[in-house]
């Protein structure tokens, strides 16, 4: 059986690093899938316990030159770190500093020897973790943006400390001593500022997840033995009373035992009103209470609760790989080395086109310093991360950087009709059945979880009826239910699965028959959602083909897509229908979105290119499906649309701006048009705009 564990990986600065670790995963035996985040530095990995475990994977990642430990489930994504800010100013001021005694003293000894002391502090200090970062790819073969920085800096060090302890040796080869250490102190500052820029907007990206993170309650107000007490969300009990006051955040999951009150769902499922709340209705925790106080029983805790299955999914979205990433990952594989023999290369040109060494080695140092591919690393993660984020904020949970790529492409809307265009709360509006029957009839249909059934139970409970227990039962998916009650054989289901038994049902909606005996039949409606419409007209908006594919009979099913504005219906279809229909679409060359309940509609969300789950924001399927809407509003599947379009565009902007930054920023720096000092704030620049561009999807309108 596969097993997945989430490892903290330390020490990652660029795609290089990302694809190191990678690859040690990869070929770590029994690893069957890995996917390593540059931006929250972290591995997700499934593996063959049988064959690998976590301290295998963690040794894996260490020989690579990293650090790594199992991820704590309750830490923030991406904390909050002030060090990098502080050694960038405070070298930004040492290097200005430097550059202004360098231009006022530049042949003063004194001056020369001081300049030298502080650059060696401001690199153990400040650049402490970059020559630690290269000396550890070093010893492990391999090379990253540490290494770049590292021989770019510790090149203008030492060329710098020759020519102060010997300035006579050059003199005697003709060559004027210049000192660089006001360079390695601005270029270490420069990264630096790069990476307190970068960390800030990293910290932006995920704030959605923190938001979310943040809003489990630490505490409850619990009743035991009749005394109101404050105690840790961590030592309730299923099953416990719970008390929540007005303006209070609730604690966890439950069901309301007394009261009534609104509470704000916003934050969870993007629901801009507050939703009214009675009696055995279902709270979610992390929700708002908004008016009355009122008593609930606690009913699930932990792992299993609604907003921690959702930060769970949300990790996991924020965490997955984009295949666009592999791009990056194949370039990113052979950049470094790459670079380093082109510093090699263009040092070796200079040198032979009579420069001289001090020319020829600063151009060197610029190759070095400008060919960091740290933006490539970043481009596509950012963009997903921010997407997701925002897509949370609105009710849209979207599983990653592969769903939003394919949403992308999507241009064939196929929707269930039963709780996706309608409620999906049936109800029953009449009957022609005896009370005895019909309440045999409603225990077999408590033995199922279909909306349909749930109505007739519904119907047969507000007639006072006593429901008896079914003694066996036994379901058709789509057509109905038989069993044993009371002695009695009977029969529930649609006209088709009554006649399939040779019992004529007259097309009735719902039929029943006892002891092989038609006994009676009830008409149902299930109201339209107020939005379907809406979300249909805008899903045409965007050029989607939109289809209603129903298990309904066909009268049904048409008047339903008439009322939302739908020609292409496909009805009378069972479950492995509907998978059929999808397939053949597929078939067509077609770009299908399936978008169900997610539960009667899991084989056809699972063939579809995307599929997209309806949730309540109490029972959701997070699950089933690629994307699924924390609110029952078909408007989300269009929203879900634009965003994918948007971070598309985001993802490539991105990806285009580091490859080109590269193209052009290299051989600029190998022909001497940029020196070290510049070639390192344009560096950290990059960097900073690809992730500043992907913040932008923080206020696309949906």
């Amino acid at each position: 059986m596969t097993r997945t564990v989430h490892l903290k990986v330390s020490g990652m600065t660029c795609a290089a690093c990302q694809s190191h670790v990678q690859r040690a995963l990869d070929d770590t035996p029994g690893v069957e899938q890995a996917a390593v985040h540059l931006m929250t530095g972290d591995a997700t990995i499934s593996f063959d316990p049988s064959t690998a475990n976590e301290a295998a994977l963690i040794h894996a990642i260490e020989e690579t030159g990293y650090e790594a430990e199992i991820a704590q489930p309750d830490a923030a994504v991406v904390e909050e770190d002030s060090g990098p800010a502080v050694k960038a100013i405070v070298s930004l001021a040492i290097g200005a500093i430097a550059m202004w005694l360098s231009m006022q003293f530049m042949e003063v000894r004194a001056v020369q020897f001081a300049l030298l002391i502080a650059t060696l502090i401001t690199m153990a200090w400040a650049g402490r973790k970059i020559y630690i970062g290269a000396f550890r790819a070093a010893i492990h073969g391999s090379s990253d943006m540490n290494t770049l920085v590292a021989l770019g800096t510790g090149a203008a060090l030492l060329y710098s400390a020759a020519v102060t302890f010997a300035p006579s040796f050059f003199h005697s080869h003709g060559i004027h001593g210049e000192v660089y250490y006001e360079a390695a102190i601005l270029i270490l500052a420069f990264v630096l500022t790069g990476k307190a820029l970068e960390a800030r907007a990293k910290v932006q990206t995920t704030a959605a997840l923190r938001k979310l993170i943040d809003l489990q309650s630490p505490t409850a107000r619990v009743v035991r033995d009749g005394v109101e007490s404050n105690v840790e969300v961590a030592q309730l009990r299923t099953g416990e009373t719970l008390v929540v006051r007005p303006g209070e955040r609730i604690p966890v999951d439950g069901e309301m035992l007394d009261g009534s009150t609104f509470v704000d769902e916003s934050m969870l499922t993007g629901e801009p009103l507050p939703v009214e709340k009675r009696q055995g209705d279902r709270v979610i925790g992390g929700t708002v209470n908004s008016t009355g106080s009122f008593r609930y029983r606690a009913t699930t805790l932990g792992e299993a609760s609604v907003l921690a299955r959702i930060v769970r999914l949300m990790r996991e979205a924020q965490s997955t790989r984009a295949p666009m990433e592999r791009l990056a990952d194949k370039i990113s594989a052979i950049f470094v080395p790459s670079v380093l023999v082109l510093a090699a290369l263009t040092f070796a040109a200079w040198i032979w086109t009579g420069a001289g060494f001090t020319r020829a080695a600063t151009t060197a140092v610029a190759v070095l310093i400008i060919a960091c591919p740290c933006a490539m690393g970043l481009a596509v993660p950012a963009a997903v991360m921010v997407a997701t984020g925002r897509g949370a904020e609105v009710g849209l949970l979207i599983k990653g950087g592969e769903a939003l790529e394919k949403l992308e492409s999507v241009n064939t809307v196929v929707l269930d009709k039963t709780g996706t265009l309608t409620e999906g709360k049936p109800r029953v509006t009449s009957a022609t059945i005896s009370d005895d029957h019909l309440r045999l009839a409603a225990a077999l249909e408590t033995r199922s979880e279909h909306p349909l059934a749930l109505a007739v139970v519904e119907f047969a409970s507000s007639r006072g009826l006593k429901i008896p227990s079914a003694q066996e039962g036994r379901a058709e998916a789509g057509r109905g239910v038989e069993g044993l009650v009371d002695d009695h054989r009977v029969l529930v289901g649609n006209g088709a699965f009554l006649e399939q038994q040779g019992i004529p049902a007259n097309g009735a909606a719902i039929a029943v028959a006892v002891d092989g005996r038609l006994s009676g039949s009830l008409a149902v409606t299930d109201p339209l959602r107020s939005t379907s419409r809406a979300a249909v007209e805008k899903l045409r908006a965007l050029h989607q083909e939109v289809i209603l594919l129903s298990g309904d009979r066909r009268a049904t099913a048409e008047a339903i897509a008439a009322e939302v504005g739908i020609s292409r219906i496909v009805a009378e279809v069972l479950p492995e229908g509907k998978t059929q229909e999808i397939a053949r679409l597929k078939g067509e060359g077609r770009i299908v979105a399936m978008v169900g309940d997610g539960i009667n509609d899991a084989p056809a969300l699972a063939l579809a290119d995307v599929g997209i789950a309806m949730g309540s924001g109490t029972d959701i399927a997070m699950e089933a499906g690629d994307v699924t809407l924390l609110r029952p509003d078909l408007r989300g599947v269009a929203q879900a649309i634009v965003l994918s379009r948007a971070a598309w565009r985001v993802m490539r902007q991105n990806l285009v701006w580091a490859l080109v930054y590269n193209v052009i920023a290299i051989p600029a720096a190998a022909l001497g048009y940029l020196n070290p000092i510049i070639a390192s704030a344009a560096m950290a620049l990059s960097s900073v705009s690809v992730v500043t561009n992907s913040l932008r999807l923080k206020r696309v309108e949906l």
